[in-house]
């Protein structure tokens, strides 16, 4: 039985561990601390090398989204889960496929190299150590070497923090602080706050912190459009939005979702008049989501502020870009995001540089001899990165067994090649930026690669209740599991069951009149049959 390296036990050393054993590998997973979760198991230290959120972070996208795509989560989980709930699913994913017995915990990897009859084999070696051990002697003399015949990359894209710098900064005498090291409002209270920053933590943390902090500023190069989790009539927003239908829209209409997306934000809240209305297009930047940082911003105990100028030399003050200046800041929140890092490979093996990483569609170095070294999960989707990660995982499983081959590296370098102009395209310069991925296109395409993407019109003709649902209703997981290699015979009732599990939590037992989970109106009826119509031509010509 071929083996396989997995190094990081959270939610992709998982899915990656399961789709070994779901393709007879021999999985062996290596996990620097003592549990399963990776960021979704709080920690209330920062810790070196580790990924982790904050104790009262809720996932921005809803549990039908989040789910592996054959153990759908329980029916009374809630829809936007907090952390210890999804790790809560994780124990329980782990305990139905009996994958803890495959891990290594307290198992830190120093080195991965390739074997001296790589070119013939493919084969790595896997260095580690006892992560409890602290004497460099000791840790030198019992480093512990083992060889395999594949290895995925299961470690994420959250645990090395960038730092911004301003002139001036190194003279700031308050606590500096990176949205890595938060945890909780503990510490901050009655002080005055500036986070630094627009991304879906700063937006977190200045909403907590606006509640206890004596006042918070938030100060953005850029601004952004907000979205929310709840969408109309209180349904899940993906659930509503992330269908088949709207992203052809979007494929080949893109200045049309940009408008139906503007017109839709600008409906909560006038993006101007809070400070925060972008120079870009919604769909040029990846997506903010918050649903109480409107409410902090009126109430005032968040007030938004351009970038910053200069940290001025007495120590406390802050000056921005309008010349506004803050007199006495007690602290400042970095949540400028983090370094993409291998610190456990050679550059020769991957390399990244300006944050950017040369692998074929985000999983394969092209110039490796050999499809035995993958990577898992260091995509940065508009949508849930797990249903992502496992198509990822399955295909590259399918690699390891040669049941599959890889394209040439010329026309693999070609691919990368396009794939950073789209996005340098698409989106404003940034780091955070060379990794995107839109959600159903990049689960298609993976989809396609595995040999799993189901045929909706096969469907339509044959099983019309579920083939509408796949063209016209939310892109869960679990439509991949209809078909091809490791299919799963309760995806059908998993798709059909889909929407009673996101009511269940929301009724508390009580039966009620099925209620309609999205409002009518004549523009939006009028608009979703012109969609329709547009959308079903591309389909055909495009899709088949």
């Amino acid at each position: 039985m071929r083996t396989v390296a997995v190094i990081g036990g959270g939610v992709s050393g998982l899915i990656s561990t399961k789709c070994c054993l779901d393709g007879d590998l021999l999985p062996t997973c290596y996990e620097m601390t003592k549990d399963i979760g990776g960021l979704w198991n709080y920690d209330e230290n920062a810790i070196d090398g580790k990924a982790s959120v904050m104790k009262s972070t809720e996932v921005n996208t809803s549990k039908e989204f989040m789910a592996f795509s054959d153990f759908p989560p329980p029916a009374d989980y809630p829809n936007y889960m907090h952390n210890s709930k999804l790790l809560s699913y994780f124990r329980m994913y782990a305990s139905k496929f009996d994958l803890l017995k495959y891990f290594r915990f307290r198992r830190r990897v120093t080195r991965i190299e390739p074997t001296d009859d790589y070119e013939q084999t493919g084969c790595w070696l896997i260095y580690s150590v006892d992560v409890n051990e602290t004497d460099e002697e000791k840790i030198r003399n019992n480093e512990l070497c083992e060889r395999f015949d594949a290895v995925m990359l299961a470690t994420g894209h959250h645990a090395f923090p960038r730092w911004a710098t301003f002139p001036g900064f190194d003279k700031f005498q308050g606590d500096k602080l990176h949205s890595w090291q938060y945890k909780t409002p503990h510490g901050f209270e009655d002080k005055t706050v500036l986070i630094v920053g627009i991304g879906s933590s700063a937006g977190d943390m200045a909403v907590e912190l606006g509640r206890a902090a004596k006042q918070v500023y938030l100060s953005t190069r850029r601004g952004t459009w907000v979205y929310n989790r709840v969408g109309p009539n209180g349904w899940p927003t993906d659930m509503y939005r992330t269908n088949l239908m709207l992203a052809t829209i979007q494929k080949y209409f893109p200045w049309l979702m940009n408008r139906l997306i503007e017109r839709e934000l600008s409906k909560k809240f006038n993006h101007e008049l809070y400070s925060l209305k972008p120079d870009h297009l919604p769909l040029q930047q990846h997506p903010f989501i918050n649903d109480d940082l409107p409410n902090r911003i009126l109430c005032g105990s968040v007030i938004i502020k351009p970038n910053i100028k200069e940290f001025s030399s007495d120590g406390h003050s802050v000056l921005f870009e309008d010349n506004t200046k803050i007199d006495h800041v007690d602290c400042v929140l970095m949540a400028t995001g983090f370094n993409i890092a291998f610190p456990y490979l050679n550059e020769s093996i991957l390399s990244v540089k300006d944050n950017k990483i040369q692998l074929y569609k985000f999983v394969w170095p092209s110039h490796l001899a050999h499809p035995t070294l993958a990577v898992m999960g260091l995509i940065q989707p508009w949508g849930a990165i797990n249903p992502m990660t496992e198509l990822q995982a399955r295909w590259a499983v399918r690699a390891f067994k040669r049941e599959l081959k890889l394209p040439s590296r010329l026309k693999m370098d070609e691919d990368i090649h396009q794939r950073f102009e789209k996005m340098s395209k698409r989106y404003v310069s940034s780091p955070r930026h060379t990794i995107q991925v839109d959600y159903i296109e990049y689960c298609n395409e993976l989809a396609n690669e595995v040999g799993c993407l189901p045929n909706i019109l096969s469907y339509l003709l044959n099983d019309f209740s579920l083939g509408w649902l796949l063209l016209c209703g939310p892109c869960t997981p679990y439509r991949y599991r209809l078909e091809g290699p490791s299919k799963w015979k309760d995806a059908r009732h998993a798709i059909l069951t889909q929407d009673k599990r996101v009511e269940c939590p929301l009724r508390h037992g009580k039966r009620q009149n099925q209620s309609m989970k999205y409002p009518i109106n004549p523009t939006f009826v009028l608009s979703f049959i012109f969609l329709l119509v547009v959308s079903l031509s591309i389909f055909i010509f495009f899709w088949k």
